[in-house]
């Protein structure tokens, strides 16, 4: 029901379409430019952070994951509010604008926070709240200028793009570490600027997708929270909550291969890049095969493949190619989960909520992983890295089968 009435409603509305040839929109091109300027800021944040955190200021792994948790977390609050805003105003692009513009004013405020962590902890706070404005309205004019049938391949070819900003960001922080001597204010002050960049080009060349609503009453968070009531996105939402309550976060991912390998700090910015780059090279493809194949198998396999990083990680057998493996793997259930749950939820939301449709799916998932980062923090704490990972692979192994039983989605 709801995918043909999304599908009437984005031709009524004029939305660009290019069926005959199977390609993806200018929209969807445009809005991947702009995130991938926005990840070379973001990425040039999150290479030196977690080091910056832990090694700089002396955070035991309690006090990073709950830290790290409000970082994630702090999207899951607002969400929703995006969403039905952007919604409820038939403004997209003006309100993931707005939460692209908070995010860039946030580095200045890690510029102005210094050594403070309650300080670091409040801009990251209002980082993640820009975050959590615009992906929701982002995602959903991805999906609104899209065809149903190829949404996995726009996906793709917005997240590949964001992708090549998430490979080109730890680049460009090592790059200011070496010129400026260390000086990790250069890192944040550059990535403010690169942030800056991304605004105006989001101003100057994204289109909005302005749909006139009959009655805008309709347009309501408590609408949005009654999609539950539907069992297909009520089962998508749930999965993905409970999946993401078992993964662990890219952050700790990075802390245990350097903890592990001992890795140097100098060359520490540089392992998100083996992530973003196998990442980079199948999103595409797996997008694709997603639209072909099916949706949920694809982010159940993304899911696998991380089980298989941890265990290559924290497994008995150690190694420079098992280090490589792992970071290949992570890439891979990116490239397999990201865009591609989004796919999956979009034609399960009528377009006049499809913001604030995919924004629950997300703030559930942001939730859960919140508290996944504080729980697997604690078990660092008091068990050690290495059972902390395994039992950490061993829960996300367990969930995922789970969901593989379910499979929610037959698309």
């Amino acid at each position: 029901m709801y995918i043909a009435a999304s599908r009437s409603s984005d031709v009524a509305a004029g939305t660009e379409r290019k069926t005959g040839l199977r390609r993806v929109s200018a929209n969807v091109v445009a809005l991947g430019a702009v995130s991938l300027v926005t990840d070379i800021s973001s990425e040039m944040v999150t290479a030196v952070l977690p080091l910056y955190l832990v090694l700089g200021l002396g955070l035991n792994p309690l006090q990073f994951g709950l830290l790290d948790g409000l970082y994630a977390g702090a999207t899951a609050v607002v969400r929703v509010l995006g969403g039905h805003l952007a919604d409820r105003w038939r403004r997209l692009k003006a309100v993931a604008g707005f939460g692209y513009g908070l995010s860039a004013v946030c580095k200045l405020g890690l510029v102005a926070a210094g050594s403070s962590v309650a300080a670091i902890g409040v801009v990251l706070a209002a980082d993640r709240t820009g975050k959590g404005l615009r992906t929701a309205p982002r995602d959903a004019l991805i999906s609104l200028s899209s065809e149903p049938d190829t949404l996995g391949r726009s996906f793709g070819v917005h997240r590949a793009m964001d992708t090549v900003g998430a490979f080109l960001g730890p680049l460009v922080a090592m790059a200011v570490l070496a010129l400026s001597l260390g000086s990790y204010t250069s890192v944040f002050f550059t990535s403010f600027c690169i942030a800056a960049i991304a605004v105006m080009l989001l101003a100057l060349f994204v289109r909005d997708h302005k749909q006139e609503i009959a009655d805008r009453a309709a347009v309501s968070v408590r609408a949005a929270f009654g999609l539950l009531r539907e069992r297909g996105f009520r089962r998508v939402a749930v999965w993905a909550a409970l999946l993401g309550f078992v993964t662990l976060g890219d952050s700790f991912v990075y802390l245990v291969l350097q903890r592990r390998w001992d890795v140097a700090a100098t060359f520490f910015p540089l392992l998100p890049l083996g992530t973003a780059g196998v990442y980079l090279v199948l999103a595409v493809p797996l997008g694709k095969l997603a639209d072909k194949i099916g949706r949920w198998p694809v982010f159940l396999g993304g899911h696998v493949a991380l089980v298989a990083a941890l265990v290559a990680l924290c497994g008995p057998v150690s190694g420079f190619w098992l280090a490589a493996l792992a970071l290949g793997l992570h890439g891979v259930f990116y490239a397999a989960t990201d865009g591609v749950l989004m796919a999956a939820a979009g034609p399960l939301v009528p377009a006049d909520l499809r913001a604030t449709g995919l924004a629950v799916v997300q703030t559930g998932q942001a939730a859960a992983r919140m508290l996944s980062s504080v729980l697997f923090g604690l078990a660092w704490t008091l068990w050690d890295l290495q059972p902390a990972v395994l039992v950490a692979a061993g829960a996300l192994a367990v969930v995922a089968l789970g969901a593989a039983f379910a499979r929610p989605v037959r698309k």
